[in-house]
């Protein structure tokens, strides 16, 4: 079994030191850090927390081709490899248009957009399974000048059927962020159906179910941390998402409405069972029990995704002392 941790790169250098050393203590196996705009830059993150931790693999979710050329992704990528030892894991994707459009960037055609990074990057990056003909817009000359002693594994960050089909044509794995977990079983067909289409095994793409966990010693608090984050977040979800939990749009536009008049907290307080179960929160026990729930569907990677708790320190150390341990036994 795989466990990851995801964390935003909202977080200070010391902070995400010390939860990297942490995640490697309590024996995660990986760490994926966000790079999302006018945050720290997660590529210079990573290279700190290479210094600092051993074994973890480290990987940057996600760089997109929009606002950094696919050519110094793979510059970025095959440093990085060198940097770790090998540790180093790319997350590509189209990126969010609302994000982009931040710094008065455009998106078009994600999908094939997306789908070109991937070929181009893991033609450069070492793939022996694709193939080397790159676009007609690279040069005779587009090939990295220095040897990889290690390839660097590509995944494709996505949750719309399409993109998770072109990530199993294509990808060495996929992050498909998950609302609710038990959309699990759906995001995992919807990949195999590519790797069906290329003639690939299952066993060629990690395929990590990633969720947002909250915990704490004090449930309550856990729930209200995971509440703000569906407040800010669940009107934005893709409603065949939100369907397979029993919600619809319309259930968010009061959370909506409140948000805009008195902020975050008191939206949160509006937040249902039903818009909670989006993610995976409660008490140890609860959320081992949900956790397992989402392996009985056949998942053999977990990955823990933010907020993970009222306070993150004593989220990781609840998830590595109490969580991890559970899963262990439940498992043998």
């Amino acid at each position: 079994m795989t466990y990851s941790l995801r964390v935003n790169n909202d977080l200070d250098v010391a902070t995400l030191v010390d939860l990297a050393q942490r995640a490697e203590r309590y024996g995660f196996d990986q760490l994926w850090v966000s790079n999302d705009l006018f945050l720290r830059s997660a590529p210079v993150l990573l290279g700190v927390l290479a210094a600092k931790t051993e074994r973890l693999k480290l990987g940057v979710g996600i760089m997109n081709p929009y606002s950094v050329h696919v050519s110094e992704i793979v510059m970025t990528a095959a440093t990085m490899q060198e940097a770790t030892g090998g540790r180093f894991l790319l997350g590509v994707a189209a990126g969010s248009a609302e994000f982009l459009g931040w710094a008065g960037l455009e998106r078009p055609r994600p999908l094939a957009k997306t789908a070109e990074t991937v070929r181009v990057a893991r033609t450069l990056l070492g793939a022996g399974d694709v193939d080397d003909k790159l676009p007609d817009w690279f040069g005779p000359l587009s090939q990295l000048r220095f040897p990889l002693a290690n390839r660097v594994p590509v995944y494709v960050g996505g949750m719309s059927p399409k993109m998770l089909q072109m990530a199993g044509r294509l990808a060495d794995g996929v992050l498909p962020l998950l609302y609710p977990p038990e959309h699990f079983t759906e995001a995992r067909s919807q990949v195999m159906r590519g790797v069906q289409e290329a003639g690939r095994s299952p066993s060629d793409i990690d395929i990590p179910a990633c969720f947002w966990v909250s915990v704490a010693d004090d449930a309550d608090t856990a729930r209200l941390a995971l509440a703000a984050k569906i407040a800010y977040y669940g009107p934005s979800f893709a409603p065949y998402l939100l369907a397979r939990a029993g919600l619809a749009l319309d259930d968010f536009g009061p959370l909506t409405a409140v948000l805009e008049r008195e902020g975050l907290a008191a939206a949160a307080r509006l937040v249902d069972e039903r818009m909670l179960a989006l993610g995976i929160t409660g008490s140890v026990a609860q959320v081992v029990q949900r956790c397992q729930s989402v392996r009985a569907m056949g998942a053999t990677h977990l990955s823990f995704g933010p907020p993970l708790g009222p306070d993150v320190r004593e989220a990781l150390d609840v998830l590595g002392t109490e969580v991890l341990p559970a899963l262990a036994t439940a498992g043998t």
